[in-house]
């Protein structure tokens, strides 16, 4: 039985390494452990990272960055001590998917065995930023960790959820076989600042065809649901799970439940645009409904949600504009 979380209030000593640092969730885990005094070392290719994430790190002395590809070549860090390791290098888009899937799949399997044969080397915690994906398009609401999925080997989405559920497979087989300190999480749909605005997903769309006035596309009827997480909550969940005990899955993210209707009509109105709602046919294996249960991390840690989507939509807005 896990025992509650004990978050460390500085860092400082310790080393951390991030793979996909220039990407918008990692290059903010980047930051918060910054802010806590860690060393941090980046690697990203600059596949679907972006260098102003990078810039935005540069700024902080703790801060060193190496620009590689996970499954081809790790840098030598020969000498170096590393405490932690971040396995968050995966392009996460559905618009990736169709455009770069082998670079997705190897990025999941011989990129995260390399990190992890790096852990084992350096004797660090290692952590796999696995996805909801691995449910597939989910018949158990809301998504539990011991819930196996329903997924599709062939589908559209398979070089991210199929890869993904082997990380995690490749992770528990080091956690088992060789006792490497592992941590596993599932991360629902995120948002905020230094998305990239072409991304594809749901809430960057959104606000970009609000913002410019064009009709929104909705898929479907928009009554498939999605649960969105502003991506600092993303980021204390992380961190929470990386200081608990237990190395099997955990959700993270946000439980509150919108349907792609509801949030479209949310953004207009949060936007005050003119834009008309348009419908276009369901893709295909697009989940119905999705939203974490979040009980195995809350029964461990303190973790809660504290930006709501009305002030997350607001803040990435702001991001929005701004480029």
């Amino acid at each position: 039985m896990s025992t509650k979380v004990q978050l460390p209030t500085s860092l400082k000593g310790k080393t951390i390494l991030v793979a996909g640092a220039a990407g918008f969730v990692p290059s903010t885990l980047c930051e918060f452990y910054l802010n806590l005094d860690a060393k941090v070392i980046g690697l990203d290719n600059f596949i679907t990272g972006s260098q102003s994430n990078v810039d935005i790190l540069n700024k902080y002395e703790n801060f060193t960055f190496h620009e590689c590809n996970i499954y081809e070549k790790l840098p030598d860090f020969s000498g170096v001590e590393i405490d932690y390791i971040f396995s968050l290098a995966s392009p996460a888009s559905p618009i990736d998917f169709g455009l770069i899937p082998m670079e997705i799949m190897r990025v999941n399997s011989e990129g995260t065995l390399a990190l992890l044969e790096l852990a084992l080397e350096k004797k660090a915690r290692f952590l796999e930023a696995s996805t909801s994906e691995v449910y597939g398009d989910p018949e158990v609401h809301p998504q539990t960790e011991d819930y196996v999925g329903h997924v599709n080997t062939l589908g559209p989405r398979a070089c991210y959820d199929e890869s993904k559920r082997f990380a995690e497979a490749m992770t528990m087989s080091f956690h088992k076989k060789f006792g490497l300190d592992t941590r596993i999480i599932r991360i629902f749909n995120t948002y905020g600042p230094r998305m990239r605005p072409n991304d594809g997903r749901v809430i960057p769309n959104f606000i970009n065809q609000a913002m410019n006035g064009e009709d929104i596309t909705v898929y479907g009827d928009g009554s498939q649901t999605r649960s969105f997480c502003y991506v600092t909550d993303l980021v204390d969940a992380i961190h929470n799970v990386m200081f608990s005990d237990d190395p099997t899955p955990f959700n993270c993210g946000n439980p509150d439940e919108y349907t792609i209707l509801d949030a479209a009509k949310f953004i207009i109105k949060a936007l005050d645009s003119k834009s008309k709602i348009v419908f276009k046919d369901l893709p295909k294996d697009d989940p119905k409904r999705r939203r974490p249960d979040l009980t195995k991390l809350q029964s461990v840690s303190d973790y809660a949600p504290k930006i709501s989507f009305e002030e997350g939509i607001k803040r990435t807005t702001e991001y929005f504009k701004s480029l």
